[in-house]
């Protein structure tokens, strides 16, 4: 396998410079979107093998992405990732139910968010 490519959606400057440090240290291909119809313009155009995905979203929000990509063939396979401050477990319930493949609250632990990308790469 190429090296894994990997969509992060997050508009918060401060979190998304952490969380592509952490990535760029495993020579990862990056992409970055800030809001969530950025992210799927860049999902249907560069089809990445994963997605770090913000629930809290301009424009739409990570569960409308998540079930937007799962829904559609050409997308659906694309894991996802849902990196969130929404921590309450009905927010965790609604995420795997739009069809994430796993679900972290922050503020993260760099170890669990790379083993959860190893996992779900590898």
């Amino acid at each position: 396998m190429d090296k894994p490519k990997i969509l992060v959606v997050e508009d918060s400057p401060t979190n998304m410079k952490l969380i592509i440090e952490i990535l760029k240290a495993k020579s990862y291909e990056l992409i970055k979107a800030i809001d969530g119809e950025q992210a799927l313009d860049l999902a249907f155009e560069e089809l990445p093998d994963l997605i770090v995905l913000d629930v809290i979203l301009p424009k739409k929000n990570g569960f409308q992405v998540c079930r937007q990509l799962k829904t559609t063939p050409s997308t659906q396979d694309i894991k996802i990732i849902l990196l969130t401050s929404k921590s309450q477990n009905s927010d965790r319930f609604w995420g795997l139910k739009q069809g994430a493949d796993d679900y972290i609250t922050k503020p993260f632990e760099e170890d669990q968010l790379l083993s959860s990308i190893s996992r779900l790469l590898f």
